[in-house]
């Protein structure tokens, strides 16, 4: 349960989605603006923002309890933590980079998909694309 909040908290990066068009003209993964995301158990929020041709995640809030699980796992201080590393936008869409999970002291590949303008799915896999964990962020205000 402890590891699940730092973990859940590592991902966000995905938000300047300049957005697909698909063959019809809709919109495949719909465009995002930077900004504050929190993820499912709403213990970790994330601002997400423009780093160069890449996109980072910063934490800008955390719970009491994601903050104690970071500090179990070698990670002193949670808020002001660059989480979210280069994140590149994929011809699909998605957009791939490294989470730093703090309560694991590991770095993972990540990716991330806009499913509308409010919300993300975010995704972290252990090794490769094998032990993988994916989430639904909303987007904060």
């Amino acid at each position: 349960m402890r590891r699940r909040h730092a973990f859940a908290g590592a991902f966000a990066a995905a938000s300047v989605f300049a957005g697909q068009a698909s063959a019809d003209g809709g919109v495949v993964n719909p465009p995002l603006a930077d900004g504050v995301w929190r993820n499912p158990e709403n213990s970790v929020h994330v601002e997400i923002q423009t780093c160069g041709e890449a996109v980072c995640g910063y934490v800008v809030w955390a719970s009491p309890r994601a903050e104690a699980d970071a500090r179990r796992g070698g990670t002193d201080v949670l808020v002001g933590l660059r989480l979210f590393r280069d994140f590149v936008r994929q011809k699909t869409g998605e957009w791939r980079g490294t989470i730093f999970v703090p309560d694991l002291n590991a770095t993972l590949a990540g990716s991330a998909v806009a499913l509308d303008g409010e919300r993300l799915k975010a995704r972290a896999c252990l090794i490769g694309k094998l032990f993988c964990k994916s989430q639904i962020w909303t987007r904060v205000g």
